[in-house]
């Protein structure tokens, strides 16, 4: 198994989003970007991740291998409409390995609907037990944080069975371009779909329906503006937010806690870095 010192020698065949002494996120190969949004190498620290660190519901899935008291544990998270706290558990681990996964992007490697899925998390072994045994043993073997991840893009390019519809994606990628604004008629339109059937594709491949998934991806949306210490005002703006009560309940909803208190405690949250 890799240790820390591995990040130091990641070489550039991988873009490398953020790299720290005990962590570093690198996006896939080109072959699996629209599928893979980003892996992450983790040693936790205390002093880089709190207890109270938590992930912000994004509505996606995410797999996660860790090392805790010298065992390999690893556990599908399912797409998340909600807060996950994870940073007590984090802190206990010597080795954290995560693929976040684009929305819908899970699907093609697991024929199951996401909606079963929606805010739960599963071992993966119950999932997917001989993709699970083979990324096990990659972990285990791996020599260095490069073969790492080479070797996990090659069993997942081998496991990639259950495509998509190209209008589903098409639908995706117009509510991330329009930051969750364009209503579910105009998205179903633009794709030729009715917006009853475009929301079935939509339950069955992300586990939420277009509202929810716009509404998620606005929020995350308005993370962004709050981490660039945008105003409220500003934020309401650029995302036609009628006024600043009407984010900041939509924000509450989402997350849990309002605009003000995720900026007073931004480092306690972890947001996506690639998706949107």
């Amino acid at each position: 198994m890799i240790n820390k010192n591995s990040l130091k020698s990641l070489s550039d065949h991988h873009k490398i989003l953020i790299r720290e002494e005990s962590y570093a996120y690198l996006l896939p190969c080109v072959e699996l970007s629209h599928l893979i949004s980003n892996f992450t190498i983790t040693f936790p620290d205390k002093t880089t991740i709190s207890d109270d660190y938590t992930i912000m519901p994004h509505g996606s899935n995410t797999l996660v291998f860790f090392q805790y008291n010298d065992k390999l544990h690893s556990f599908l998270f399912g797409p998340t409409t909600k807060p996950v706290k994870v940073g007590d558990l984090a802190n206990q681990c010597s080795i954290i390995f995560i693929i976040e996964y684009q929305p819908a992007g899970f699907f093609p490697f697991a024929n199951i609907n996401q909606k079963e899925l929606t805010d739960r998390i599963i071992p993966f072994s119950m999932i997917n037990d001989s993709l699970d045994s083979a990324m096990r043993a990659i972990l285990e073997t791996a020599c260095s944080a490069d073969e790492l991840i080479m070797n996990f893009e090659a069993v997942l390019l081998q496991n990639i069975q259950f495509p998509y519809p190209e209008e589903l994606a098409l639908a995706l990628q117009l509510i991330i371009q329009s930051s969750g604004i364009s209503s579910a008629a105009a998205i179903a339109a633009h794709v030729s779909y009715s917006p009853r059937h475009l929301n079935r594709l939509f339950n069955l491949y992300l586990g939420m329906s277009i509202k929810g998934f716009s509404r998620l991806v606005r929020i995350n949306k308005s993370i962004q503006l709050l981490n660039d210490n945008r105003s409220i005002s500003e934020i309401c703006e650029i995302l036609s937010y009628y006024d600043s009560s009407h984010f900041v309940k939509d924000f509450k909803i989402v997350c849990q806690l309002t605009p003000q208190e995720y900026r007073a405690h931004m480092s306690d949250f972890y947001s996506e870095i690639a998706k949107f």
